[in-house]
């Protein structure tokens, strides 16, 4: 099967929170406990308009959401600038196909043009393919964050995955 990956825009928003809503409700690699609502969706999505973060979706050639893939600001600090925090996301009937690394591998691509300089994943510590997903593609283990979160009655360990960019070239420390 061919698909095309692209931007995601608002007519997406339906799909993309199905997608979050069903790893809200029966997976760890979300740690919300309540679903996902059209408003808050609707503001998720500009705050990504307004800090200029990709939002890649990878589509069927009938135009259906299968995964998606963005990031946002690791930490508010000036200092941070160069690091962002990503998120990736498959339907749950389409895990298993690569869809993943295909993903990941438009989400470096993009922060490499946006001249970041490190990716962080934060993944659920049991989640192990998507640890193996970032192993495999260059990701370094940083640590983990024991019981950083409680969902399905048990404490959820946090590891935390970096993958340091060549870019920018000239870094600069101003706002």
């Amino acid at each position: 099967m061919t698909y095309n990956i692209k931007q995601c825009t608002e007519k997406q928003l339906p799909e993309i929170m199905a997608i979050f809503n069903d790893s809200i409700l029966n997976s760890t690699s979300l740690y919300d406990y309540k679903i996902r609502t059209m408003d808050r969706m609707n503001a998720w999505y500009s705050d990504k308009q307004k800090g200029n973060y990709p939002l890649m979706g990878i589509f069927e050639n009938n135009d259906t959401l299968l995964g998606f893939a963005t990031y946002g600001p690791f930490r508010v600090q000036p200092a941070y600038k160069y690091s962002v925090e990503h998120s990736v996301y498959v339907r749950a009937d389409q895990r298993g196909q690569g869809l993943g690394k295909t993903l990941l591998l438009e989400i470096i691509k993009k922060a490499e043009e946006q001249d970041y300089h490190v990716l962080i994943g934060a993944i659920d510590a049991d989640n192990e393919v998507s640890i193996m997903l970032h192993e495999k593609e260059g990701f370094v283990f940083c640590g983990i964050i024991k019981q950083a979160g409680y969902k399905f009655g048990k404490w959820l360990d946090l590891a935390l995955y970096q993958l340091i960019l060549k870019t920018p070239e000239n870094p600069v420390e101003d706002n």
